[in-house]
């Protein structure tokens, strides 16, 4: 109970039960020399305006620093108050009490979703989700040049990290040149810091869409269905080698023998080749 709220109920026991003021201040355990004091109306706050004003200018720019980073960074700053004092006026705001935030997604541009006439103008990323037979939980990245529909990876793993999707860009740069773009969503591996730093070091654009809406990234998701049907949904796994030697054939067919609605009814790599040519290691995993 602070001092105020004791005054107040000093004078209720005093004024409307008639208590005497002496045993209404030992009941509250408030001395009679506080109560008698005269209380300048809003004395203590002017006082601690400066605290206020720090603590809040601190916390607002530091939302998950408690009272000791608080207090430290104000005395660095040289503030001369004690901890006494801020701690005070700290739990007076409220601010120890548990604060959460939300993370909150950027506002992103509407990117237009137009097929690149050219290769290697637009790439496209997305992430899928899948389980082995053993009830164990796999991740796959998958890359597609937006311009053919050509499908460049299928990365599996059980953990896929913005490093290892660096990792992968990296290498089919090395087998196709780079993209002058790339069309992601707003997971955690695509919005890092590493991967963001290392698209600027490549002069690569990143395509953002806006949040919650995946049909602004749509030649993905439907490459995205054709494997969970074709593959994903089609078989039962018992290891990732498994699903990894499946989607390397089934990605080579997809290429190169399954006709695409949307392309004249032809192929990828037949309705836009590449000057690159297929792994061999690819193509003995079709036959």
């Amino acid at each position: 109970m602070t001092p105020l709220a004791k005054r107040q109920a000093i004078a209720i026991l005093h004024d409307e039960h008639g208590v005497p003021v002496r045993r209404a201040c030992e009941a509250v355990r408030l001395s009679r020399a506080a109560y008698y004091r005269p209380l300048a109306e809003g004395a203590q706050l002017r006082r601690d305006q400066p605290v206020i004003e720090a603590l809040q200018a601190k916390v607002g720019e530091n939302t998950r620093w408690g009272f000791w980073k608080c207090f430290d960074a104000l005395r660095l700053e040289g503030a001369w108050w004690n901890h006494k004092r801020v701690h005070r006026v700290y739990c007076a705001l409220r601010l120890n009490i548990s604060r959460r935030t939300r993370r909150r997604v950027p506002r992103r541009i509407l990117q237009p979703l137009v097929a690149p006439a050219a290769l290697n103008t637009c790439w496209a990323l997305d992430f899928m989700l899948d389980t082995l037979y053993d009830g164990r939980r796999f991740r796959t990245l998958n890359v597609i040049d937006e311009s053919n529909r050509e499908g460049l990876a299928i990365e599996i793993g059980t953990t896929l990290p913005s490093l290892r999707v660096i990792a992968v860009l990296e290498e089919l740069i090395a087998l196709h040149g780079a993209p002058q773009h790339l069309r992601v969503d707003n997971g955690p591996e695509l919005t890092s810091l590493a991967l963001t730093a290392w698209c600027q070091a490549r002069g690569i654009h990143l395509r953002y869409i806006q949040p919650g809406k995946p049909s602004q990234n749509a030649f993905i998701e439907r490459f995205n269905r054709t494997y969970r049907t074709e593959i994903l949904d089609a078989y039962v796994f018992a290891s990732l080698a498994e699903v990894r030697e499946l989607t390397s054939a089934w990605l080579y067919r997809y290429n190169t023998q399954r006709p695409h609605d949307s392309l004249g009814r032809v192929p990828p790599l037949i309705y836009r080749p590449r000057s690159t040519a297929l792994p061999e290691s690819t193509s003995e995993l079709s036959t």
